[in-house]
């Protein structure tokens, strides 16, 4: 029979509520759910201003794109939520499934973009927002990721300068900040190309960010080959396979399944470090409600709110992933 610490369970559980009890408070009990800036004003240090979050919602979500136009960008939002959601779907594991995220991807863009079929064309320096969150990190992901598996293979090669060609590649982009591959991105590249021939800024910055978690990908996918017995490796050989039949249907997928948990974790960070794009003039979530406060005195104060507001979307996109990938991993029977 398990005997529980009653005494210790009831301390801390008295202790958590006296600590959470005015928070819950705050937010919820004496918090003002409405557009009423005077109001707001009355409940300061008393009650939380999530007026400010209906008020500017608009801003928040879809940052200086045309206000007429916001339809566009919604959809494209729920286009690419779809393809995050049909991700979690094990079968869906295909080659196919990667061809159909990039064409989602890419109407997505076009949708947001326009300039076709009776579309306004909006420049990327009006998109902000969720959708430009969304499109960075899963545009990031889905070009690091290949990019990082022929890293790990090549940093595992017998031929040393393939090796070592490899290896300097992800310490010296694993030895430097994002933000200053951002920045020379955003700033310095277009001054070494003519001007007829510059690329957009958010395909500079998307190629960045990919190369940029490309490289720590492919250090955690490394870990799980180096975790794969060598005689699987033998036996795939023995039966006639080549090293590449051997490495993609024997190998690495017995390292991906072993690196899935790392894996998710560099997902996660790679979906956080896009709000680092708002140094470059990219305003995503973060940059959205600097925007949307900044040029506005009257709700400037309640700051705070807008910051809570954006921090619960990451963690729910976040925490979504975190529980797609337990899904995943008990279906692995790990």
């Amino acid at each position: 029979m398990i005997r529980f610490p009653r005494k210790r369970t009831i301390f801390w559980t008295l202790l958590a509520g006296a600590l959470l009890w005015p928070i819950f408070s705050w937010a919820v009990l004496h918090a003002i759910w409405g557009a009423d800036l005077e109001a707001c004003r009355a409940a300061r240090g008393v009650g939380a201003c999530w007026g400010v979050i209906v008020e500017k919602h608009r801003l928040l979500f879809f940052g200086r794109y045309p206000f007429a136009e916001q339809w566009r960008p919604l959809i494209a939002t729920l286009l690419i939520v779809a393809v995050l959601g049909l991700a979690t779907w094990r079968r869906l594991w295909q080659p196919r499934f990667a061809v159909l995220a990039l064409i989602t991807l890419s109407i997505a863009t076009l949708l947001m973009l326009g300039g076709l079929a009776s579309l306004s064309f909006v420049p990327t320096k009006l998109w902000g927002g969720l959708p430009l969150t969304l499109l960075i990190s899963l545009g990031s992901t889905l070009l690091a990721f290949p990019f990082a598996i022929l890293l790990a293979l090549g940093r595992r090669s017998r031929l040393p300068l393939l090796r070592q060609l490899c290896t300097l590649y992800i310490e010296l982009v694993r030895g430097v900040p994002l933000i200053s591959l951002l920045f020379m991105a955003a700033f310095l590249f277009p001054l070494l190309l003519p001007a007829q021939w510059r690329p957009d800024i958010l395909p500079r910055v998307v190629f960045t960010i990919a190369a940029f978690a490309a490289a720590y990908l492919a250090e955690v996918i490394r870990g799980g080959l180096q975790a794969v017995p060598s005689g699987q490796y033998t036996a795939a050989l023995a039966i006639g396979m080549t090293w590449w039949q051997a490495t993609r249907h024997i190998v690495l997928p017995q390292a991906l399944r072993t690196a899935l948990p790392a894996l998710v974790n560099s997902f996660v960070g790679i979906f956080k470090d896009s709000s680092l794009i708002s140094i470059v003039s990219l305003h995503e979530l973060t940059g959205a409600l600097a925007i949307s406060l900044g040029g506005d005195a009257e709700w400037r104060s309640f700051y705070l709110e807008g910051y809570l507001f954006i921090a619960l979307i990451y963690w729910i996109f976040c925490y979504a992933l975190s529980c797609s990938a337990r899904r995943l991993e008990s279906g692995l029977r790990y």
